[in-house]
């Protein structure tokens, strides 16, 4: 995997690790008001507290994907990065679908450039 691949993959990891600090353990914040457009009384209801940190834990799943296919020397290497970079193109998609088109902007772009940067090779 080239070197621009490896770091936009970093670049979409990163962004994906921002998002799980900020859904489990900031979701009262004003980054979380301003970032998911929501008052601060709904986001301090436990349900919606609960249902931030269950996303949030998704999205270190797939940042702890990505790196993964940063950091696996083996033949699965470009296979891994497909496949978590298209899981997130895939909620990118449907997040601007069901809430907002911002959401394929800000997490589907850069996921799509870095898989344009693997099929470059």
């Amino acid at each position: 995997m080239g070197i621009i691949a490896g770091l936009l993959i970093l670049l979409v990891a990163m962004e994906h690790i921002y998002i799980l600090i900020i859904e489990m353990f900031f979701s009262e914040s004003k980054v979380a008001q301003r970032s998911f457009g929501l008052e601060k009384e709904f986001l301090k209801d436990e349900r919606v507290k609960i249902m931030m940190a269950n996303q949030g834990l998704y999205n270190g799943f797939l940042a702890m994907g990505l790196i993964w296919s940063i950091f696996e020397t083996g033949v699965f290497q470009v296979q891994l990065a497909i496949f978590f970079l298209s899981c997130v193109v895939c909620a990118a998609i449907y997040g601007a679908v069901t809430v907002s088109y911002r959401i394929l902007l800000m997490q589907g772009v850069p996921a799509i450039l870095a898989l344009l940067a693997i099929f470059a090779i």
